[in-house]
């Protein structure tokens, strides 16, 4: 059978690498088509490449911990017994012939300044661990074989995602420090991805104090998606001024109609309808209304988004956080935003989701109700400008106003909490907006068909 290159897909706008994390067939195992056989992760999502066809895995053409490329063979599938034949070439090296009769020299050369290089790179080879950055293990490699220490890796400005410093950084740092320039550009912004790289925090901010460990202590590594959470979530902090506005809602008339018609719902969809897509159906609305929430910051431009594409904060098992996007929000009813937001959030927990299905949102939903909190004051998800917290709904005895008059009564109340960006989000917009969302919430029509 004719051999079959496993590719690195493209896994979205914004990504153009991923690091092969576990490869689940070794040389050898038969495949079926379409059967996963190695797990990666991106600065986004960790996800899985299934193969192409069926048949028997020839080579593994990158080592688990090492970066691939969109694009790139990262495997070849054949007959089993072939031996694996690799389409694309691999290039050729870069040395030079020397002539015949300089030959000995040279090698001896080569020798001595190989074996300088290794020293010189065993002792300026940087501590990661004392960096509170991330690394790919290619960018990490570079960097050892090039003998640069970890303050100058930190001082690279990187292009990547978060302000990540990528291979062709490392690599531009390297011939730049070769011609006598050290300095690197500060990487460039591209106002058309939502997923546009993020400004570091400035290097000027005060360090924590080292602690002193000890006594009865347990020292715990951040996994690596943990560490892609933390720095996003310190850059949002860094780069917006954080203002929240609360309302609290009455959504007796939602919880009503929901405890009505769920059981309904679930015979006739198949689905079970929570109160997310509510939010989201409402959030989206309230965006029409009010066109400048749903906007990014590029300098001193104003970006205005036409689609919405609305996140959802989703807790994972593993303690760590992710947010699906559930894209042109507006353009689904009811029913539809419930199948989405049931098979976004399945996925989530089952470590399923696409690049794709996590990148784009201009607005952001997260509702700390579901851990029995009553508000929060979330932070942003950049490089959005808006993010909205809904709690826990409770009964409380509230007020009810009638033409006959006021009284009052066992309500369901909520609290909506909304964070924005006060450089372009003025306390006007940020409050009438999470206004109109408690309203839409409020005149909730009871008599709703599913």
């Amino acid at each position: 059978m004719a051999q079959t290159e496993v590719i690195l897909p493209k896994m979205g706008e914004s990504v153009a690498e991923a690091t092969i994390t576990t490869w689940l067939k070794n040389v050898g195992d038969t495949v079926e088509a379409e059967e996963a056989i190695v797990e990666i992760a991106t600065d986004k999502v960790d996800s899985e490449v299934p193969a192409p066809t069926s048949g028997t895995i020839l080579k593994l053409l990158i080592e688990e911990g090492e970066v691939a490329q969109v694009g790139q063979a990262i495997a070849i599938i054949g007959a089993e017994g072939e031996a694996a034949v690799l389409s694309t070439p691999a290039p050729a090296s870069s040395s030079r012939e020397t002539p015949h009769t300089d030959e000995a020299h040279h090698e001896s050369t080569q020798v001595v300044e190989q074996s300088v290089s290794t020293a010189i790179a065993a002792i300026e080879a940087p501590n990661f661990g004392e960096s509170d950055q991330f690394y790919s293990p290619l960018v990490k490699s570079i960097a050892k074989e090039e003998g640069i220490s970890l303050s100058e890796l930190e001082s690279i400005n990187g292009s990547g995602q978060n302000g990540r410093v990528t291979k062709k950084d490392i690599l531009k740092y390297v011939e730049n420090k070769a011609n006598g320039v050290v300095s690197v550009a500060p990487a460039a912004i591209n106002p058309a991805s939502s997923s546009q790289a993020l400004p570091s925090p400035t290097k000027s901010a005060a360090k924590a104090p080292a602690q002193s460990i000890s006594g009865d202590v347990e020292i715990i590594e951040m996994d690596r998606m943990r560490k892609i959470i933390a720095e996003h979530m310190v850059v949002s902090k860094h780069t917006s001024p954080h203002v929240t506005s609360f309302v609290e809602a009455d959504v007796t008339n939602v919880v009503n109609w929901r405890n009505k018609v769920k059981n309904d719902f679930l015979k006739k969809e198949g689905e079970k309808l929570t109160f997310t897509p509510i939010f989201i159906e409402v959030i989206a609305k309230a965006i029409k209304d009010f066109p400048m929430i749903n906007i990014t910051v590029d300098g001193d431009k104003i970006i205005r988004k036409k689609s919405i594409n609305v996140g959802m904060a989703a807790a994972l098992t593993s303690g760590n956080l992710i947010v699906p996007v559930i894209k042109n929000a507006d353009h689904l009813n009811l029913t539809g935003l419930t199948k989405v937001v049931n098979d976004l959030a399945n996925r989530a927990r089952n470590n399923k989701l696409k690049p794709d299905e996590i990148s784009g949102g201009t607005y952001t939903l997260t509702n700390v109700g579901s851990f029995g909190n009553v508000m929060g004051t979330p932070i942003i998800n950049q490089p959005q400008v808006a993010i909205m917290a809904v709690g826990a709904i409770t009964k409380k005895p509230a007020v009810i106003e009638t033409p006959e008059g006021d009284s009052i009564g066992i309500r369901h109340m909520m609290f909506l909490s909304h964070s924005y960006d006060h450089r372009v989000v003025d306390g006007a917009l940020g409050g009438m907006f999470v206004r109109k969302v408690a309203d839409y919430l409020e005149d909730w029509d009871v008599n709703r068909e599913i």
